[in-house]
């Protein structure tokens, strides 16, 4: 376990613990405010964010942004957004369980740092790893379950909203959930004096 951020990067970019190292671009760390109140995670990179090292930045990715941007998150003001896995599984098949093992030790220190309030999971793979491996995430998005002080939710992927578009009011609730319990639990989140 590592106390400094910039330890815990450097050592984490040269990561060889599985296969999933021999076919990267790039390892995606993560990106955002590293006192964020609220952190996102998601499964694994996909093509773009291998390419460019950084978490959903492709039509996904995008998506996000915009549904955050509704309710006054920013990846890079008062968020961070990591992933289970650090490294683009090959043709964006989901991480398998021995990867998740190998690489979950990073983001498990990335969260201790961070010590977030509420930690929000990005489609099924992501809070079946985090909140509870029977999660039903048609069923069970938009609800807060409590883990040693930390409120964890589970959304729907925005890449599952890009294939089924009318799922995406039902995720945007989820969001406005979200802000309300920012508002309520969390002190610095829309904090424009935040120094960041």
């Amino acid at each position: 376990m590592y106390d400094n951020w910039e330890e815990l990067k450097n050592c984490c970019m040269g990561c060889q613990r599985c296969e999933l190292a021999q076919t990267r671009k790039n390892l995606v760390f993560g990106v955002g405010n590293p006192n964020a109140e609220v952190m996102f995670i998601g499964e694994g990179p996909g093509e773009q964010e291998d390419l460019r090292g950084e978490p959903f930045v492709g039509r996904g990715g995008q998506l996000l942004d915009k549904m955050l941007a509704v309710v006054d998150l920013d990846r890079n003001k008062n968020i961070y957004i990591a992933n289970i896995v650090k490294c683009r599984p090959p043709k964006n098949r989901d991480p398998r369980p021995e990867e998740q093992e190998q690489c979950i030790g990073w983001l498990r220190n990335q969260t201790k740092l961070i010590r977030p309030k509420i930690i929000v999971c990005l489609g099924r793979i992501s809070a079946a790893k985090i909140i509870k491996p029977d999660i039903k995430i048609t069923k069970e998005h938009g609800i807060f379950f409590e883990r040693n002080g930390t409120l964890l939710m589970a959304t729907l992927h925005p890449a599952a909203l890009l294939r089924n578009p009318s799922n995406k009011p039902a995720a945007m609730e989820d969001y406005f959930r979200l802000r309300d319990k920012i508002k309520e639990i969390c002190t610095h989140t829309y904090d424009d004096q935040l120094n960041i």
